[in-house]
């Protein structure tokens, strides 16, 4: 239900004898840089896979459908191992430097792909990759829910979420320039200044909502409009696994997180399969994917707000919006309809656009259920578990589709799951957790 409260707070934040800043959009830049350099991180082995498929002699590593399928997989697999302690260690040591050496670590393991010469040491600097990127999400989740209502949480994390969008546009145009000048090594050093830069300014600039220097009276009443959390004992992290509301979680995060890894990883390669575009040819496509993906992160965030104009309380405005992103996304199927020609590649950029415009807003919003049905002193590890359980799930679905790949040389499966496991998720949630019930531990 609504906060009882939140129209009489507003009102008093907007009065004339307080002023509402905007401190906290301030953080939320910050989180959406941290989050494009993360997808500028990822997105480099899946521009590079035509390139590392040739041989050692054509200046490739010899890379197969196979191998490049295991060697996702292992990222994802030591990423949602990253996950276990993740969560709990931001949780633990708090936002300010827990997030500084999570992007220290991970920025130095991207930077040693520039090392690999061959399939193995590739799979070595993806999995070390793996651990250091687990981070971000709990990282960031937990900054969310402390510098945003309720009510605008998913819009904030809409916003910084939209920085993998951001992230993958500006690997598309970098990697090609630096690769044809310099090489694939050089490639995967582009964002290390952006890394060391980010890590500068967040320790300068970020601090608490009530140890901000810059924060008004107004902005800080605004942000702690919700009604005050009861004062409770912390929950041992293996306690959150007999909750359901942690299921309700983290199931759907097993099962749709998976899917944009896939975006993520083979759409370069479908297009160059299907469609036979070079490197520099994959450029307008994914450029125009993760664009319309951007305006789903944040439309997609801001949808649960338009719903509570309408009337909804704030849950099930969350759960109308999810619902919604879930239906965009069933019509993804149709793409196993298309042919090799040039109408049929601009019908496949506009379904897989749809697709993952809609992926962006689903994951907005269940990102924010973390919050929305947990106390801010867990949001942290229980964002952790449910990004473990979708890192879990990338781990099997790159398996099951390198080798789908690789006998079959067909993408009609992987698309068709694509298209269906959003709705299955969205039911599970409910069934898990009705009305998204908010979770009290015993003080």
């Amino acid at each position: 239900m609504g906060n009882p409260n939140t129209g009489a707070l507003a009102e008093e934040v907007s009065s004339p004898g307080m002023r509402m800043g905007h401190a906290r959009w301030a953080i939320c830049a910050m989180l959406f840089a941290a989050t494009t350099i993360n997808y500028m991180d990822r997105q480099v082995l899946g521009l590079l896979k035509p390139t590392l498929m040739q041989s050692v002699a054509n200046h490739g590593i010899g890379l197969t459908e196979e191998t490049f399928g295991t060697v996702v997989a292992f990222f994802t697999l030591f990423y949602a191992l990253g996950q276990l302690f993740a969560g709990r260690f931001v949780d633990k040591i708090g936002t300010r430097v827990g997030y500084m050496v999570i992007m220290a670590l991970w920025s130095v393991s991207a930077m040693g792909h520039a090392l690999v010469n061959n399939v193995l040491q590739l799979g070595i600097a993806r999995s070390c990759l793996g651990i250091g990127e687990s981070g971000n999400f709990p990282a960031a989740n937990k900054t969310v829910a402390e510098w945003f209502p309720q009510k605008e949480r998913s819009l904030a994390f809409g916003i910084f979420n939209c920085g993998a969008n951001v992230g993958v546009v500006l690997a598309t145009v970098l990697v090609p320039l630096v690769t044809y000048r310099f090489g694939w090594h050089a490639a995967f050093l582009v964002t290390g200044f952006f890394s060391a830069s980010w890590i500068v300014v967040w320790f300068f600039k970020y601090q608490k909502p009530t140890e901000h220097p810059t924060i008004s009276a107004g902005e800080l009443a605004y942000i702690n409009q919700d009604p005050p959390e009861k004062p409770a004992a912390s929950m041992p992290w293996v306690k959150l696994f007999g909750i359901p509301q942690t299921w309700a979680y983290s199931i759907p995060k097993l099962l749709t997180d998976p899917i944009w890894w896939f975006y993520l990883y083979w759409l370069p390669g479908y297009f160059s399969d299907k469609f036979h575009l070079s490197l520099a040819g994959l450029g307008l496509p994914i450029l125009i994917v993760y664009n319309a993906s951007a305006i789903g992160s944040i439309y997609g965030g801001y949808l649960p707000a338009s719903f509570i104009r309408m009337g909804l309380s704030a849950e099930r405005a969350r759960l109308a919006a999810m619902f919604l992103c879930a239906c965009l996304i069933v019509p993804v199927f149709l793409i196993n309809y298309l042919h090799a020609d040039d109408f049929s590649k601009w019908a496949a950029i506009g379904l897989l656009s749809l697709a993952a415009a809609a992926h962006q807003g689903w994951s907005a919003n269940l990102f924010t259920t973390a919050s929305d049905m947990f106390p801010r002193s867990a949001v942290g590890s229980v964002t952790g578990i449910g990004t473990m359980a979708g890192a879990l799930g990338g781990f099997l679905f790159a398996k099951l589709a390198g080798h789908v790949l690789q006998i079959s040389n067909s993408y009609s499966i992987l698309f068709v799951i694509a298209a269906s496991v959003y709705l299955i998720s969205l039911l599970i949630n409910v069934l898990l957790a009705p009305g998204l019930k908010k979770v009290e531990f015993a003080a």
